[in-house]
């Protein structure tokens, strides 16, 4: 780990009240939540691969909060995480994906046949689509607690099962620590390569250790599908294009998806998934699905009015900067997304964006033209 404290037995000399946290300053999900009378009780407890509420909360207290967004302030080390912590994780779930209570049951729609329209997002706006998630090996420890071996074994089977992909799915696998300086450069500028974590929420969580040990990308030879290896969580499947088909780029990802599972599941390894929180990943925010679909999309008038922010809201989408979380927005541009996870199906988020983004360009549209959206306003979804 790369804590000081949390696998120090000492600490147990010292009350509950002498190792709380001060998060007086903070503002995450993790902080609203943990009282110090809950961290007396959660402290001595550890997951069966050792797992302790410091690691779970070590990044929130070392991240108070965040300017563009709302961060969660823990995570997962492995699958028992999520019921050894639960006196504390339910509650910030409930508060992150709104509401979602622990007696909730998720469900999973990949079925790409499901989705209404999608391909026919105007391409004069909309620069790009993508749908992303993540998916964890039943068996192994999360990034955050993970083992140099484990990490290995989970990249070799990773190989293994991406290899035999054929068709337009068909693929290469580059080790981040054997990548030539011209295939990494080439991967930099196709926007596929992720770079050794800088984000000080993810170096505080532990994600970064042994980099670039055990680490690459797979990508199919169109550049369409790509799989990350042992970032954040053990896999991160991408399927993205330019342009406005958001039906091609959905269908696309769960044909990918549906068989990547099935491979891994012929070498003996499941995803972790339950009813209650469907697909389990590092990031409480992220359960659920784990996906995000988002577009690039030119909102450069509707941008500036001041009924943005409350239009995102009512159609359940999230902004950010077209460079990532991190990011503010350039020259108008827009990456804008589903901000729910859980409790919503795959189709039913992909359905949230393709009809919120419909809607945004028809305003982008009538302000361009110099017209009142007031009649486009949309219901609280």
């Amino acid at each position: 780990m790369p804590f000081g404290n949390t696998h120090n037995k000492l600490k147990m000399n010292y009350s509950a009240e002498q190792e709380y946290p001060d998060l007086s300053q903070h503002n995450n999900h993790m902080a609203k939540v943990l009282t110090s009378d809950m961290y007396g009780n959660l402290r001595d407890k550890e997951t069966p691969s050792g797992f302790t509420l410091d690691d779970v909360i070590q990044t929130g207290v070392d991240n108070p909060g965040h300017p563009f967004i709302m961060t969660v302030g823990c995570v997962a080390g492995d699958e028992e995480t999520y019921e050894v912590f639960k006196e504390l994780l339910d509650p910030v779930i409930e508060d992150r994906h709104g509401g979602y209570k622990p007696s909730d049951k998720h469900k999973t729609d990949l079925n790409a046949e499901n989705l209404q329209g999608g391909d026919d997002l105007d391409p004069n706006y909309v620069l790009s689509s993508r749908v992303r998630t993540g998916r964890s090996i039943r068996g192994f420890c999360l990034p955050p607690h993970c083992s140099r071996g484990e990490r290995r074994a989970i990249e070799n089977l990773s190989i293994e099962s991406l290899d035999i992909l054929d068709g337009d799915l068909k693929g290469k696998y580059y080790a981040l620590k054997n990548m030539t300086e011209e295939e990494q450069q080439q991967l930099i500028d196709d926007h596929f390569l992720f770079d050794k974590p800088v984000s000080p929420l993810l170096l505080a969580s532990g994600m970064a250790r042994d980099w670039p040990d055990g680490r690459g990308i797979w990508h199919n030879d169109n550049k369409t599908f790509l799989v990350w290896v042992n970032e954040e969580d053990h896999l991160r499947v991408i399927s993205m294009q330019k342009g406005g088909n958001m039906r091609e780029v959905f269908t696309r990802f769960c044909t990918g998806l549906t068989k990547i599972e099935g491979l891994f599941k012929e070498r003996g390894h499941e995803f972790m998934w339950n009813e209650h929180l469907g697909y389990i990943l590092t990031c409480p925010s992220n359960l659920g699905t784990g996906l995000r679909a988002g577009v690039h999309v030119k909102l450069p008038n509707l941008s500036k009015n001041e009924k943005f922010g409350d239009v995102l809201k009512r159609l359940r989408l999230q902004k950010r900067g077209t460079g990532g979380v991190d990011t503010a927005a350039v020259g108008g541009v827009f990456d804008i997304s589903n901000a729910d996870r859980l409790g919503f199906s795959e189709v039913e988020l992909v359905q949230m964006v393709v009809d919120g983004v419909n809607l945004l360009v028809d305003m982008e549209k009538r302000l361009e033209a110099g017209e009142s959206i007031d009649d486009l306003m949309p219901e609280q979804k």
